[in-house]
């Protein structure tokens, strides 16, 4: 029996990476969804009729509330937040060299345009 390693003793298991990372890797909590509708505050009735009109153009769902209170502050960042967010860019695939030119000359890209 060799004490080679100087370990006595059982090694704990590892941890999960989300237990101590401190973010939420549940990727099917979209929030705007019925299940997770947006929780959003509000200083006037006029402007929560706005904001339900600009919910639904999005086709989301919210809990809005209207707080009259002297001081109160609005509170509408994950709407903003969901509504700049931009789409999915695509990009159109170049020619490579031995396909026909874009150009319509009938003749390989590498020895029209390319």
């Amino acid at each position: 029996m060799s004490d080679k390693f100087f370990y006595k003793g059982r090694q704990d298991a590892r941890q999960h990476h989300t237990a101590y990372g401190g973010f939420e890797t549940n990727a099917s909590k979209k929030s705007g969804s019925k299940k997770y509708p947006l929780t959003l505050v509000v200083t006037s009735e006029a402007r929560k009729l706005e904001l339900e009109a600009q919910v639904a153009e999005a086709k989301l769902y919210a809990n809005i509330s209207v707080d009259t209170r002297e001081g109160a502050v609005e509170s509408i960042n994950e709407l903003t937040a969901i509504l700049k967010k931009k789409g999915t860019v695509t990009t159109a695939k170049a020619p490579s060299r031995n396909d026909l030119c874009h150009c319509g000359s009938g003749i390989k890209f590498k020895k029209c345009c390319g």
